[in-house]
């Protein structure tokens, strides 16, 4: 995946995950919506200052914007999380707390 599409595909999500149209999102970020689609779907490159931006509006760290390892392929998450369930097999307390967060999941 090119850095285009992915910080695009990271943007919808937080669009997504904040429940607004690319209209009301685009407006709160002061840019055009035909600019934010654009971004969204790896057109066009975010700037910095959006960047600066959807980092305020969506109150995310630096760091936290620019991680990009749970956009992988579910397969390969699948896998990770066995490995590190693998990992930590033998720690009942641990083992207890992934088991209450997963169980805490699934009832959404």
């Amino acid at each position: 995946m090119d850095v285009k599409k992915e910080l695009g595909l990271k943007i919808k999500r937080l669009r997504q995950k904040e429940g607004l149209t690319q209209e009301q999102f685009a407006e709160k970020l002061n840019i055009a919506t035909r600019t934010l689609a654009g971004i969204e779907i790896g057109e066009s490159f975010v700037s910095a200052q959006t960047i600066e931006n959807i980092l305020s509006y969506s109150n995310i760290s630096f760091e936290d914007f620019f991680i990009s390892s749970h956009l992988r392929p579910t397969e390969d998450l699948l896998n990770d999380i066995y490995l590190y369930l693998d990992k930590i097999k033998d720690n009942r307390e641990k083992i207890e707390n992934i088991y209450k967060v997963i169980k805490a999941l699934s009832n959404e």
